[in-house]
């Protein structure tokens, strides 16, 4: 089978927000006991974000560089996640509702911008209208298949009673649909299909591999793609996924396999490896061990799909990357430098870019400080510079792979696209390194490569880049073009 992949995913920088936690618009009525922006975020409390004040604040995502958005659930919910959906047809009142929505895709498509949706299809909230008809009417709902009922009666609040009832991890807050059912199919489907004829431009899917059937999957995916063939499907997925990448299902995944290994080797010896982010295990990686778990993320999928890859630093499931490296900048910067110069469409998570911290949820969903006097302005231009330079050297979105050099704590590699090669090289050590990096016979002798963010070169000499200095914790980019 062919694999195709939108193309514009291939050239977009995301941005991810957790609409209760980004901004808040005066022009979206509020419930009155909402907790304070400014407080400890909490598992069930209220902060009122909503999607207007997305819209106020595209003006400093543009600046910022970002093309395109990821949305955390919209729909109404009794959750400030809102995974927990009561309604797949109505944005959530306190978000603005499907107006503010409406507003929403309209200024960020007008901007270039594309706007990708979170959805829950795998389970529900209590609430939702066919599993509260359960609960009323018992054995006699019509609706009684769309969920799976082991025993009678039902318990959806009682702790101390087996709820008697699938649901999502036993999460009896979260009964998942039986999907087996082809009414439920259709419903979910047809949901999948009316936002993307509302406009949106792709989904990312909430934990599909709960949902083990292809060809339910495939449907998805082909109802998805007749409205909207551009349109992106990134699945939460966190280890490999061949079998979903075979261009029958998702474009890509949520790629916490990159995540992982920019820990482990940028985190070093500084990575809290006591924060287990979606049950896995935190390690430091020596240089070798993380170029040989690139290699191998690199080989895993078509390179169709290696390019439309969802790469990210760190998302609302985990704790903050800063925090994970216990508040080491440095290492947060190499990092983003290395996402913003690796195949595959970077993600940053909302305030990451001007040094937010936290640890598990709900720690990593804290409000964002709109006051600039509390943002990191150096990281945050330091982001900024790195997404530019991503815009601006199209080796770095579609250019070929090639790496050079792995060794003391320095890894070096290669960007090429026709006659531009970008050479960038990351130390993630805490010492100074004087590295000579083999060119692969990329560069012909003697040609001179210029770094991107300063006036010195590098000469090939004997096939390698000589005397290439870096300061501990700190990478470079050097750019070798006939244009």
């Amino acid at each position: 089978m062919s694999i195709t992949t939108p193309d514009w995913v291939k050239d977009a920088v995301f941005y991810q927000v957790f609409p209760d936690r980004f901004a808040r618009s005066a022009e979206v009525p509020k419930p009155a006991n909402l907790e304070p922006w400014d407080a400890p975020p909490t598992g069930r409390g209220f902060k009122g974000g909503d999607l207007l004040g997305v819209v106020e604040r595209l003006g400093y995502l543009q600046d910022l560089g970002i093309t395109a958005l990821y949305l955390n659930p919209i729909f109404q919910s009794t959750a400030n996640h809102r995974y927990h959906t009561h309604d797949y047809y109505r944005v959530d009142p306190i978000l603005g509702g499907n107006d503010a929505l409406r507003k929403l895709l309209d200024a960020a498509h007008a901007r270039g911008m594309r706007v990708v949706l979170d959805g829950v299809f795998n389970h529900a909230s209590r609430g939702l209208f066919q599993f509260n008809h359960i609960l009323e009417n018992g054995p006699q709902s019509p609706y009684l298949d769309w969920f799976v009922v082991k025993e009678w009666p039902l318990h959806p609040y009682n702790e101390h009673e087996p709820a008697n009832y699938r649901s999502w991890w036993d999460v009896r807050e979260l009964p998942e649909f039986n999907t087996e059912n082809p009414a439920v199919r259709e419903f979910l489907w047809d949901v999948a299909q009316y936002w993307v004829e509302f406009g949106i431009d792709g989904w990312r899917v909430d934990v599909p591999e709960e949902i083990d059937d292809p060809s339910f999957w495939q449907e998805f995916r082909g109802r998805v793609k007749s409205v909207n063939p551009d349109a992106y499907l990134a699945g939460e997925i966190w280890g490999p996924a061949e079998a979903w990448l075979q261009g029958d299902r998702f474009d890509a995944v949520m790629n916490y396999v990159f995540n992982r290994a920019c820990l482990g080797f940028m985190g070093g010896k500084k990575l809290d490896t006591s924060f287990r982010p979606g049950g896995h295990e935190l390690c430091p990686l020596p240089v070798r061990e993380f170029a040989w778990q690139i290699d191998e993320l690199l080989a895993l999928y078509d390179w169709e799909v290696t390019q439309a890859q969802f790469n990210l630093l760190g998302s609302h499931d985990t704790p903050r990357f800063l925090t994970l490296v216990q508040g080491q900048k440095a290492r947060l910067k190499l990092a983003v430098l290395f996402q913003m110069t690796f195949p595959g469409a970077p993600c940053i998570y909302y305030g990451d870019e001007i040094g937010m911290e936290g640890g598990s949820d709900p720690a990593c969903r804290g409000g964002f400080p709109w006051e600039e006097s509390r943002w990191d302005l150096d990281l945050r231009e330091y982001v900024k510079r790195c997404v530019r330079l991503r815009h601006d050297r199209p080796a770095l979105r579609h250019g070929r792979f090639l790496r050079l050099y792995a060794d003391r704590g320095v890894y070096g590699f290669l960007r090429q696209l026709d006659d531009e090669v970008l050479v960038v090289v990351l130390n993630a050590a805490d010492e100074r390194r004087l590295v000579h990096i083999s060119t692969q016979a990329v560069l012909p002798e003697g040609a001179q490569v210029r770094e991107v963010w300063g006036s010195e070169t590098v000469r090939v000499f004997g096939s390698r880049l000589r005397d290439v200095r870096l300061e501990p914790l700190s990478g470079r980019v050097f750019r070798s073009s006939s244009r």
